[in-house]
């Protein structure tokens, strides 16, 4: 507990669609709805949730143990179908899960060092990847049931390793000289977003050739980046930091830009030291027509004439920002093309429009994560779902130990189909294709 008495909060992510998030609390977890915001669902548990990953809005979910007293063992994956209370399958590793994410056809496990692919429907392993060390357990896989396409971490430091299974390919992008932070990819899998530890700038990649499209600058001094998002059609990409401020930034060509109806923003060099000393504010509105565009210096071409002229002046910085977060923050964007969903681990949700250029408008605000008395005040009109099955029902059986050498963990029992119960408030999506 908190010192206020209120629940812990051990896991913080969205589904596939960003329809949804889940919270994994030290308690069980809970599902939340994104538009309208409300808890749709929720269930204790006698022990911690570390990762909650949901696939999309069926009952079917990856959970995995965490926090001081875990519901789980930290090495399992439970394949938790909500809809009977129990596990109906397991995958056992030789060490802590990083991170776990989830398509209607694939199960991918991030270790340390390693990560593994299960089809889904009988978790089979599909494949195995070495990585450098990979403590915050990046991944990143495209949902879009026409391409099966995963991003992560290379063996060589800065390098992500993109994997286009329904080609064949493997290919490794140089994306930055340090650490990577954040990687992200668009929902067909063409596109993918890498941050490094230095904070400073968001790169955006064609995963089919390699090429960088787009070079955003967050800002000037180090940060530490949380989340890394696109929108459902490529045109933004939003990033949350350290800092307090979640970036937006234009991704579009300009017919695509033109197509969202915003104002196009001036750019000089007065402006780029601007963005500088306030860490991306918004500047006027230009005048070549109703265009969303980042700010960028007209001064670029400056740099290939003198080597030495900092790389900032080719950068694009963002055009509209959310301020004044004071927590570790994960985002997504809306319903609407223009706004953008912010959680916070303090517990809270925020709802903004960047209709217009600069900072953005607080649409809504809600808390999820409260004191134990309005907990409990909120629990006497809320149907808590408790950790009721029968006995064993949530171990179905102990996994076989894994080899010696830590690969292809099995399963204990493989998933069935998804009953049709609904955790996220849609439709149940079939566990594999």
């Amino acid at each position: 507990k908190n010192k206020d008495g209120s629940t812990e909060l051990l896991y913080l992510g969205f589904n596939q669609d960003h329809g949804c998030f889940a919270c994994g609390m030290d308690n069980g977890f809970r599902i939340y709805n994104c538009e309208p915001f409300k808890e749709t669902f929720r269930r204790a548990m006698k022990g911690g949730i570390g990762i909650v990953e949901m696939l999309f809005r069926c009952n079917l979910l990856a959970l995995v143990g965490g926090g001081r007293n875990p519901k789980f063992p930290p090495n399992i994956v439970k394949i938790w179908d909500d809809h009977q209370n129990r596990a109906i399958g397991e995958l056992m590793f030789r060490s802590e899960v990083k991170a776990v994410k989830l398509r209607r056809d694939r199960v991918v496990v991030v270790l340390l060092h390693k990560i593994y692919v299960y089809r889904f429907s009988d978790l089979k392993l599909l494949d195995q990847i070495s990585t450098l060390k990979n403590p915050k357990g990046l991944i990143a896989l495209c949902p879009d049931a026409s391409n099966v396409v995963l991003a992560c971490p290379g063996v060589t430091k800065g390098n992500v390793r993109v994997e286009l299974y329904d080609m064949r390919k493997s290919s490794i992008i140089p994306a930055h000289e340090s650490e990577l932070s954040q990687i992200a990819l668009n929902l067909d899998g063409t596109r993918l977003a890498t941050a490094s530890d230095k904070g400073t700038l968001i790169r955006v990649f064609d995963t089919h050739t390699g090429d960088i499209l787009k070079e955003l600058r967050r800002g000037m001094d180090r940060a530490v980046i949380h989340c890394v998002t696109f929108n459902k059609t490529s045109d933004f990409l939003a990033c949350s930091s350290d800092k307090g401020t979640v970036h937006i930034f234009a991704l579009g060509d300009k017919t695509a830009q033109a197509s969202q109806g915003l104002l196009p923003q001036s750019s000089s060099a007065a402006d780029a030291a601007q963005q500088q000393q306030q860490q991306g504010n918004a500047a006027e509105g230009g005048e070549d027509g109703a265009a969303a565009t980042n700010n960028k210096s007209n001064f670029a071409f400056v740099r290939r004439l003198l080597p030495g002229i900092p790389k900032y002046v080719e950068s694009e910085w963002s055009f509209a920002q959310v301020r004044g977060l004071e927590s570790t923050t994960i985002c997504a964007f809306g319903q609407d093309p223009r706004t953008l969903i912010v959680v916070s681990a303090d517990g809270s949700y925020l709802l903004s429009s960047f209709a217009e250029p600069g900072e953005c408008e607080r649409v809504s605000y809600a808390r999820f994560i409260r004191s134990a008395e309005e907990e409990e005040a909120d629990d006497m009109g809320f149907q808590r779902q408790p950790d009721a099955a029968a006995p064993g029902a949530d171990t179905p059986g102990a996994a076989p130990a894994a080899p010696a050498d830590g690969t292809d963990p099995s399963a204990a029992a493989p998933p069935a189909p998804p009953t049709g119960a609904d955790v996220g408030g849609g439709e149940a999506a079939p566990a594999g294709n």
